[in-house]
């Protein structure tokens, strides 16, 4: 309504990507956009909207992990995760992996090297970076994400959450493969070189 002068959206339509006028002038939405961050001191075109769903059905997902193990130090390295999700339907593919590899990628911390220790205070004594360490990118293993897609009907076009599925897979799976390969089931994480050693060597 200001960019033609009007006080009022009165007699103001949306038509195909765009305001129309009564007389039928029209202005599309990338004009008024332009026109509002350039020529209108950055004024910011901000809409919302919300789905609230009185059901939600969880994703389902199964992990798996190739891992190598150096049974003289006990340090394993993990060359592959695939997780398998069946999500609903995906809206968008590249995101919808970038969630899972990124869950993967959180859980893999936790699971073979994050670990936090604490003195008899209650202050963590090796809360750096030196001592306490996460993956870089640089090492993170192979990542495979595969969407089995179903119809869910109480979701939004048919989809379920991925949300943080992906971080519950990446130990129970590295802790089984780690057995596949020594034949012993190590129960408490991070898989740290000196947990698994101890393990290798009962």
């Amino acid at each position: 309504a200001a960019m033609w002068g009007l006080s009022s959206i009165a007699g103001l339509t949306v038509k195909d990507a765009s305001v129309v006028k009564e007389d039928g002038t029209a202005l599309s939405y990338e004009e008024i956009a332009l026109s509002s961050l350039h020529q209108m001191n950055q004024h910011q075109i901000i809409a919302s909207d919300s789905h609230l769903s009185f059901e939600s059905p969880p994703p389902t997902a199964v992990q798996f992990a190739e891992v190598e193990v150096d049974t003289r130090t006990g340090e394993i390295k993990p060359t592959r995760l695939l997780m398998v999700v069946d999500p609903g339907r995906v809206m968008n593919p590249m995101t919808a992996a970038g969630q899972v590899e990124g869950g993967m990628a959180q859980a893999l911390g936790f699971a073979h090297c994050e670990e936090s220790y604490y003195d008899e205070r209650g202050n963590m004594i090796n809360s750096n970076l030196d001592e306490y360490h996460t993956y870089h990118a640089n090492e993170m293993p192979e990542m495979d994400v595969i969407f089995v897609q179903t119809d869910e009907p109480t979701g939004p076009f048919g989809a379920k959450s991925i949300s943080e599925i992906a971080i519950d897979g990446v130990g129970p799976a590295l802790v089984s493969a780690v057995h596949n390969a020594t034949g012993k089931w190590i129960r408490h994480l991070p898989l740290t070189p000196e947990r698994v050693w101890r393990a290798l060597n009962q």
